[in-house]
């Protein structure tokens, strides 16, 4: 059954990274990329103990993604929606992971026909955050999250081709943890909807929210 971001072409697949000459990067749907340089805004709203929020939002303050889950809870869980709501992707974590593993399946659900990517630290004990991301389709690691402690940077990549990065991060105790907004720069072409589930993971891998 498609769902309403899935392109039936011989470009593009469901779930699955298509990169071009040009580093273009469709995981989600080719509805999230855009053909110029992107900057968001990622906006953090946690509303007591009822659930953490964040919105995503673009130059004009227009909501483009929205991401929500249980404030606690023993198995987190996060959901990234389009700005009406519907479910695009469910991030689940596995605790019983000793590299903080990460599925990430289509829409809510989490049958296993439905897994998209998933998500890990490259290594249990790490110096510098890094998660390594592994698509169904190949079990390679296809793309990289890079993460600097002193200064509280990330950057996405594609092999080893920078495709987004957090550009401005005012005054954070350490990997998004204070309630400040945080501002991300998306390569021409590279589905934005899938960075920030990345971003996303690497928030809570760093135990923030």
């Amino acid at each position: 059954m498609m769902g309403p971001y899935q392109k039936m072409s011989n470009a593009y697949a469901y779930g699955v990274p298509v990169a071009a000459q040009n580093t273009n990067v469709v995981v989600v749907s080719d509805v999230f990329c855009c053909p110029y340089p992107l900057e968001l805004t990622v906006k953090k709203n946690c509303k007591g103990l009822s659930g953490a929020k964040l919105e995503v939002v673009d130059l004009e303050s227009s909501v483009v993604l929205r991401v929500d889950g249980p404030h606690h809870s023993f198995n987190k869980k996060r959901v990234l929606r389009d700005p009406a709501g519907y479910p695009l992707l469910t991030m689940r974590e596995k605790l019983t992971s000793l590299n903080h593993r990460w599925t990430v399946h289509r829409g809510e659900g989490s049958d296993p026909t439905e897994l998209m990517f998933t998500v890990q630290r490259s290594h249990p004990l790490q110096w510098r955050a890094r998660l390594d991301v592994f698509f169904q389709s190949n079990q390679v690691r296809n793309f990289s999250v890079v993460g600097t402690y002193s200064d509280d940077s990330a950057k996405v990549y594609h092999a080893d081709t920078l495709i987004a990065e957090v550009k401005e991060k005012p005054t954070f105790g350490g990997y998004f943890k204070a309630k400040q907004d945080f501002v991300v720069t998306i390569n021409p072409g590279v589905d934005y909807a899938f960075v920030v589930s990345l971003l996303v993971i690497l928030s809570e891998t760093n135990s923030i929210f």
